[in-house]
């Protein structure tokens, strides 16, 4: 069985819709797939420039996931947040 990981794109697709998208969060119970983004309105906060549209899958649901490809690069000690390091 196909297990997410974080930067891994894939195609969930349930009975009536379908979402795509980067996984973007993992824990044991669930993972959050990032469907979309925006452009901040606000500058309150100066390194988030974007606002992320996420759906969160839960665990029993990753058997319907559909895995596509992966942005993560060995070389990159970074996770898909800009300025996060991998974790030891």
């Amino acid at each position: 069985m196909y297990v997410p990981e974080v930067d891994d794109y894939v195609i969930w697709k349930q009975k009536h819709f379908v979402d795509e998208g980067w996984v973007y969060f993992k824990c044991p119970q669930y993972i959050t797939i990032e469907v979309g983004t925006k452009d901040k309105v606000d500058e309150l906060v100066s390194q988030h420039k974007k606002t992320h549209i996420l759906v969160v899958c839960q665990a029993q649901y990753w058997e319907d996931l559909e895995y596509v490809k992966n942005r993560r690069n060995e070389d990159d000690m970074y996770k898909s947040q800009e300025h996060r390091y991998l974790d030891p």
